[in-house]
């Protein structure tokens, strides 16, 4: 069977779908995967066809209107809907519709706005998130607005701001529909929803329709390795400390790397320091003896090895540390939209994580201070241990991949 895959983002938002691809592919089936093309190489890598869209999020993100955009910056949002971010809509959803009409099953994250032509085949597609952002719920805030104060009472209006979405970006996805000959009102068909969320580490709400899974992470297990010099520094000595804040470009009140060379020393603590795409001043820490810098490596490899993590709280990290047993600390990003803030206060209230610090709010000295608790509070490792545990009986991409076959045969 022919299965497009639809996704948009930074690598937290195409990774998960990749390792999904391949496992629906080594069942037999015929896997491709649309997103960005500056993914190719990492969508290639899990032996996948490759459909690329023009929507390099990488190149939003690091533009200076970008960053400008990324802090609600209505002047600057305005300014680019036209000459920017309509187009990219407009071309991104006529090859992800043009992929959807030649395949038999279509997955998708929300962010690529598949939703709007959903009703064309609405009996194959399928809402495969690795966030519970779209379906309202009294149990829980809608996740993409975790830094605001919402009383419980509202948790399940919180939704409706998230599916403004297709209304919002009416103009773009008017003229996409018109070149397709759909009519311009149309209304979003009910799908079934798949979650790549662990149900031990974030229950399933109790008011989701039965047809809603929490089937469990989807994990895979990258050909990369671990360079020798990473591997001879994590083996001098105890278990280092690891940083990173992924792909999001960030500012803080406080110097990171002062902090990190301070930290070294208070808590006589290695650390291994992500640059990703966010973290582009490491010129103080690269003479370090305590202190490894590296541009990127597996996470699912990686953390095993490392004593605890300080990250960005997307939920592919979060994953990756619950996979690897270890505790962590969420220095939210994107604050106060975004749902970073949501997966740091979910690991904090189950005792896998300290209580996350948002970048843009913190100092230096909190920064320090919750640091030294990571290291320090001996019931997060051993929560973390017990975690582990249950994520690995959850076999979460095998239960995705029958989720998947099982509405095929309904089909």
């Amino acid at each position: 069977m022919k299965i497009a895959i639809l996704t948009l983002g930074t690598r937290g938002d195409v990774q998960p779908y990749a390792v999904l691809g391949q496992a629906l592919k080594a069942r037999g089936h015929q896997v491709y995967l649309s997103t960005a093309k500056n993914f190719e190489d990492m969508v290639s890598a899990y032996g996948i066809e490759f459909k690329p869209v023009e929507a390099d999020f990488q190149a939003v993100l690091n533009s200076e209107e970008g960053k400008k955009m990324m802090k609600a910056n209505p002047f600057a949002i305005k300014r680019n809907l036209d000459s920017w971010i309509y187009p990219l809509i407009f071309n991104s959803l006529s090859e992800f519709y043009l992929l959807a009409k030649e395949c038999d099953l279509v997955l998708y994250h929300v962010k690529t706005l598949a939703d709007s032509f959903a009703d064309q085949f609405p009996d194959k597609m399928i809402r495969a998130s690795v966030l519970p952002i779209v379906e309202p719920t009294i149990e829980f805030a809608n996740p993409a607005f975790s830094g605001l104060p919402i009383p419980k009472f509202l948790n399940k209006l919180s939704y409706t701001f998230s599916n403004l979405s297709i209304k919002l970006l009416s103009k773009p996805i008017g003229q996409f529909r018109e070149k397709f000959s759909m009519p311009k009102k149309f209304k979003v068909p009910e799908v079934k929803n798949i979650y790549g969320i662990s149900p031990s580490f974030l229950a399933v709400p109790k008011d989701y329709p039965s047809e809603s899974k929490f089937t469990g992470f989807w994990f895979g297990d990258a050909e990369d390795t671990l360079s020798d010099d990473l591997v001879h520094f994590i083996q001098e000595g105890e278990p280092p400390l690891l940083l990173t804040f992924g792909s999001m470009p960030f500012k803080s009140k406080f110097d990171l790397q002062t902090a990190i060379i301070k930290l070294t020393a208070q808590f006589n603590t290695r650390i291994i320091v992500v640059k990703g795409w966010g973290l582009d001043q490491i010129k103080l820490l690269e003479t370090r003896p305590k202190i490894k810098v590296i541009d990127a490596a597996p996470y699912e490899k990686l953390f095993p090895l490392v004593k605890a993590i300080i990250h960005h709280g997307g939920i592919g990290t979060t994953a990756a540390c619950l996979q690897a047993g270890r505790p962590f600390m969420i220095c939210p990003i994107l604050y106060p939209i975004g749902d970073q803030q949501f997966w740091g206060q979910q690991a904090y209230l189950k005792g896998l994580a300290v209580k996350p610090l948002p970048m843009s709010k913190t100092t230096e000295y909190k920064f320090l201070e919750r640091v030294g608790e990571l290291l320090t509070n001996q019931g997060l490792y051993e929560n973390a241990r017990k975690m582990k545990l249950q994520i690995d009986h959850e076999n979460g991409l095998q239960k995705t991949v029958e989720e998947i076959e099982k509405r095929m045969t309904k089909s």
